[in-house]
């Protein structure tokens, strides 16, 4: 099953990958949209983060039955 967080982000990273072929051409317009693109990519990366965490906490939240569920230690 894929994350739809995740898929996100391979979309975006798919979608800004003319425009670094051009900045790195030189064309200065391109590198504007890509400096951008990589902002929403940093922000879609986050949310993938978020959910895969989510997912590890709900995994600890649940014992198997005979084991104590885990504890955080500070």
């Amino acid at each position: 099953m894929a994350m739809q967080e995740y898929d996100t982000l391979k979309r975006l990273v798919s979608e800004a990958e003319d425009d670094v072929n051009k900045a790195i051409g030189g064309n200065k317009a391109a590198g504007t949209r890509v400096r951008k693109k990589m902002q929403e990519i940093k922000a879609a990366a986050q949310d993938v983060r978020k959910k895969i965490l989510e997912g590890r906490e709900g995994e600890s939240d649940v014992a198997s039955p005979g084991e104590p569920a885990e504890t955080e230690q500070a």
